[in-house]
């Protein structure tokens, strides 16, 4: 075990067998932090973005506040309610895909697929975006500093989940918990202090709010309407994260789906609870909030722009109003707060992976990303969602308002063909069951998924019409491009297993073995690769050598006449000194001449234990295997030669393995790994 290996332990954690996939399954206290977390976290965002559209119309609009976040809420319960059924029926996870593309078909799986890959991006950019400027809040330092910050948390996320969703979750559970009780408990206490009498003002109460250009003056029904649905589509971003539940029911310890089901009940009265809460107390504490962009629409209430001002967010403004006879309670949501936001992402880290796995499995994605890692994690769609995630976090600046007009669109064409499929589903059910108790239950589902889909479809039209220009078509085209990609994928898949199908002309024995032996020079690896070459009976065998060096060809032929070897020598004049070239066209002039036949081509390579001695020695032997293997009929063997510094470093070694309690003794010195380094010959 070399120094990198224990890095690597140490980071992840001891490698887990296969059959310890059973322990990783999770309980539905731990599982409700790991897969609900990014919809509890919208809590800290989503009234955000209801008052900075509705500011649009001036502060007056505020008073629709509490009716729209309501809206949202009712949509919120009926979809969590839909996805009840879905864990049920479709135990097996992939959620909304497994859904699409068993009752509507293909493409719809693929649309579906598409979506909520593209949303579950997005998730992470938004909740650490978000995240990061809920720290600065908090820690002056890291103002103009969030977009490394943001990215940092997106490092550190995925090194956690890369030790797996275990071992993961004791991080998430009790951020998670703490700001459930961080934000219920200030919407009490504050609630409490409005029922006293003595609740404080917001620190932007004071403040007046322009209307912004084409919403001066009275609204008309279609301009107020207008207003409304943009509000409430921004609000809808605390239904993101609802669907990681059915999909990842396989997680859960069983019996899966009741767990799974219980979770998404508390997932739904927890968040509708927590954000009607908080809208109801923003507005009883006069807050005033506009798009960070629109600073100059704050007034003081002389008209007067307000200079210098730095808006927080409104669970900041709430916290610190509320606890304004108690300063730690600040400092407690606030910091509670950041750390859900940046942990919210973890939702899409346990998502995207398993999502990928099963598109991987399906062949719409690469099958690596369908392979677990040491701790039983899918580590490459780990690294995969990290990566795209920390670049959207740089190109968007870590900004929240302008990465949420991106926002939703996924998630919102997820539920409306998940819904949709969930009526093909109790429909086709109904059809064949007979029993009354069943048709009932099944009747009331597919009213159940009727609505959900009416309401989520009402939502994706609001959501596309007030948000494809301010950017959500940027998460369109995403989700085009994801649909291409995929089916692409596909279409070379089914291609390569119709290619390598097996039929009976492969029984078929090639007439003749024409065996190659590559030399550069006589020397014990030649004469071993020899002497394998003639071990394997081919019908003819003969060396090839390409002569780029006359001095160096004259010696050669000298020698093979001097050892009298039995193996005729061709030699291969080379003007322009390429060595490949010669070789492959003359492998390829062979093939052509019996195209039954078989051209064997052995190339003696050195083993060797250090590095740099890879450096030393070119690779020639590399680039003519890469080419000899397009060409069809001609089989490539390397016979290797371990040079003794490869056998001393396996002795290295087996000598100073890692023993029980070396590394906390500090006893671990560097090794190199034991297998050897294959270098190119010299040619």
């Amino acid at each position: 075990m070399g120094v990198g290996d224990v890095s690597k332990r140490i980071l992840l954690g001891r490698k887990l067998r296969s059959s310890q996939l059973g322990e990783s399954l999770l309980r539905k206290r731990v599982a409700l932090p790991i897969f609900a977390g990014d919809a509890l976290s919208s809590v800290a965002y989503a009234p955000d973005e209801i008052f900075i559209m509705l500011s649009l119309a001036g502060a007056s609009a505020y008073a629709w506040s509490w009716k729209v976040g309501l809206a949202v809420a009712v949509v919120m319960l009926v979809v969590v309610t839909s996805y009840r059924q879905t864990v049920y029926a479709y135990p097996g996870g992939g959620g909304d895909y497994e859904v699409a593309s068993a009752n509507l078909g293909r493409n719809a799986g693929v649309t579906v697929a598409s979506a909520l890959l593209v949303d579950y991006v997005l998730t992470v950019a938004v909740s650490i975006s978000a995240g990061a400027h809920y720290a600065s809040s908090a820690l002056a330092f890291l103002d103009g500093h969030e977009v490394l910050f943001a990215s940092l948390m997106v490092v550190l996320l995925a090194a956690l989940n890369l030790r797996g969703v275990r071992e993961s979750a004791a991080w998430f559970a009790l951020p998670t918990y703490l700001f459930i009780v961080a934000v219920l408990g200030m919407c009490g206490y504050g609630l409490l202090r409005w029922s006293r009498g003595d609740l404080p003002q917001v620190e932007s109460a004071s403040f007046e709010i322009t209307a912004a250009p084409g919403f001066e003056g009275p609204l008309t029904t279609v301009a107020l309407l207008l207003l409304l649905a943009r509000a409430f589509s921004s609000g809808c971003a605390a239904l993101t994260g609802v669907e990681a539940v059915s999909n990842g029911v396989p997680a859960f310890r069983r019996p899966k789906s009741r767990n799974a089901a219980s979770t998404l009940l508390l997932l739904g009265l927890i968040s509708v609870s927590m954000m009607m809460s908080v809208i109801v107390l923003a507005r009883q504490m006069g807050l005033k909030y506009v798009d960070p962009l629109e600073l100059q629409r704050l007034t003081m209430p002389d008209g007067t722009p307000v200079t210098g001002y730095d808006q927080h967010s409104v669970i900041a403004q709430l916290a610190q109003g509320v606890f304004s006879d108690f300063p730690p309670g600040f400092y407690f949501v606030v910091t509670v707060t950041a750390l859900i936001l940046v942990f919210a992402a973890n939702t899409a880290f346990n998502g995207f992976p398993v999502l990928g796995s099963i598109l991987a499995e399906d062949g719409y994605m690469p099958k690596a990303l369908g392979a677990r890692g040491d701790r039983l994690a899918y580590s490459n769609g780990i690294v995969f969602l990290a990566a795209v995630s920390i670049a959207l976090v740089v190109a968007f600046d870590a900004r929240t308002t302008q990465l949420i007009q991106l926002y939703i669109v996924g998630v919102f064409v997820s539920f409306t063909l998940g819904q949709l499929g969930m009526v093909r589903h109790w429909t086709r059910e109904l059809s064949v069951t007979r029993v009354a108790a069943d048709r009932v239950r099944m009747h009331r589902s597919r009213v159940i998924a009727a609505v959900g889909l009416v309401l989520t479809g009402a939502v994706l039209v609001v959501v596309l019409v007030t948000k494809f220009l301010p950017g959500a078509w940027i998460a369109v085209l995403a989700m085009a491009c994801f649909f291409v990609l995929m089916r692409g994928i596909r279409r070379h898949y089914d291609r390569v297993e119709s290619e390598l199908a097996a039929d009976e002309q492969d029984r078929v024995l090639p007439t003749r073995v024409h065996a190659i032996v590559l030399v550069s020079r006589l020397h014990k690896p030649t004469l071993r690769a020899l002497a394998y070459a003639k071990a394997t009976r081919p019908n003819v065998l003969e060396a090839v050598y390409v002569d780029v060096d006359a001095a160096a060809t004259e010696q050669l032929l000298k020698d093979w006449d001097e050892r009298r070897l039995d193996v005729p020598l061709k030699v291969l004049h080379s003007p322009y000194r390429e060595v490949a070239r010669p070789i492959v066209e003359y492998a390829q002039e062979i093939r052509r001449a019996n195209p039954r036949g078989v051209v064997a081509v052995y190339i003696p390579e050195y083993v060797v234990g250090r590095w740099w001695e890879q450096l030393l020695h070119n690779q020639s032997a590399l680039r003519l295997k890469g080419r000899l293997l397009f060409s069809p009929g001609i089989m490539v063997t390397s016979v290797p030669f371990q040079l003794p510094s490869s056998q001393s470093r396996r002795a290295r070694a087996t000598e100073s393995r890692v023993k029980a309690g070396d590394l906390r003794r500090g006893r671990v010195e560097e090794q190199e790994r034991t297998d050897g380094q294959v270098g190119g010959m010299h040619w």
